[in-house]
């Protein structure tokens, strides 16, 4: 793979253009829009429940328990499309996955707010690989202390590495874009300890 906006990332962040044909991740978009079982559940912000601004679903190994913002998800078993990118991706790193994190953004409507992947199940210094599926959509990394923002378009078929003390040093988010009227799957492959 070759690297893209090397200079241009903050260190722990890496960025992989055409990782997957451009064909080809608008195919998988699709398979995973009608293949999995997406919820959209609540979270509580100052005391009030409202639905997260995107579609979920946690596929993980059954052993494996995960949550966030106080709320445990449940597992989903492992599609063979996604099991078999995850083998892939736990030959090319040597690193074992055992978890993914899949959100729907359906349109430039749907976000995630800043944060950081910080859990203590995943670890002091977790790898985070991150495919996009779908509409561009603009990313956004924001350093914990200086405040410094830098943006990436993640285009359709690329991938998008955190490493290292990326998530103790930043945070991310995706911020709406109203003029953006397709879909976009982020798939998350983690390691859940």
């Amino acid at each position: 793979m070759s690297q893209l906006n090397k200079e241009c990332l903050p260190e722990g962040f890496a960025y992989f253009p055409n990782v997957i044909s451009f064909n080809k991740s608008l195919t998988l978009y699709d398979h995973l829009v009608d293949s999995i079982p997406w919820q959209q559940p609540q979270i509580q912000v100052y005391g009030k429940y409202h639905r997260i601004p995107r579609l979920q679903c946690f596929i993980a190994d059954r052993e494996v328990r995960y949550g966030y913002s106080g709320k445990s998800l449940d597992n989903v078993a492992w599609l063979p499309a996604l099991s078999a990118m995850r083998q892939r991706l736990q030959r090319q790193y040597a690193k074992e996955f055992n978890a993914l994190l899949l959100n729907w953004y359906r349109d430039g409507l749907d976000t995630m707010g800043w944060h950081s992947d910080d859990e203590k199940e995943l670890g002091a210094a977790p790898l985070i690989v991150s495919v996009s599926l779908g509409a561009p959509r603009m990313f956004k990394i924001r350093h914990r202390q200086t405040r410094e923002v830098t943006s990436i378009m993640l285009e359709t078929g690329s991938c998008l590495l955190m490493s290292g003390e990326s998530q103790r040093d930043y945070e991310h988010s995706l911020p709406k874009q109203t003029k953006v009227t397709q879909g976009r799957i982020n798939l998350t492959f983690r390691t859940v300890g």
